[in-house]
C-alpha cells in the first residue's frame, strides 16, 4: 500500500513515497535501520519536506542478489519493510522485524 515514485520495480532500486502517510522519509529510515534494514531517506519529485526530513526513503536490492536472495526472500523483505513501516514507533514490532532480518541474512552469509 506504498506509492513508488516509478509506479513500479523497473531496476534495483525503488523510491518509496510517504507523502500520504503521516511519517517522514527520515522517520522511515530510523525504523527500517532498528529493523536491521538499510535505505536512505530522499526527497520525492515536489517534496514540501527539507532535504533533512524528506517525504520519501530510497530502497535497493543489490546487496540482497549478491548474497543470492531470490523472489522468495524479497517477499519477506517486503512483509518485515510493510511491518516496521505501519508501526514504525513500535518497539515490540522493529526488535520482532529485526530477529526475521537476522534469521533471513543468516541464510545467505556474505563469505562462505
Amino acid at each position: 500500500d506504498y506509492k513508488l515514485v516509478s509506479g513500479g520495480t523497473d531496476n534495483h532500486l525503488m523510491l518509496v513515497d510517504l507523502t500520504d502517510k503521516g511519517f517522514t522519509g527520515k522517520a522511515a529510515e530510523r525504523a527500517l535501520e532498528a529493523a536491521g534494514i538499510t535505505v536512505n531517506k530522499n526527497m520525492v519529485p515536489f517534496d514540501k519536506r527539507s532535504p533533512f526530513v524528506t517525504s520519501g526513503f530510497r530502497i535497493g536490492v543489490p546487496a540482497l542478489t549478491t548474497r543470492g536472495m531470490k523472489e522468495d526472500e524479497m517477499r519477506q523483505i517486503g512483509a518485515i519493510v510493510s511491518r516496521v513501516l505501519a508501526s514504525h514507533k513500535d518497539e515490540a514490532v522493529l526488535a520482532t522485524a529485526l530477529t526475521e532480518v537476522r534469521e533471513i541474512a543468516s541464510r545467505f552469509p556474505l563469505y562462505q
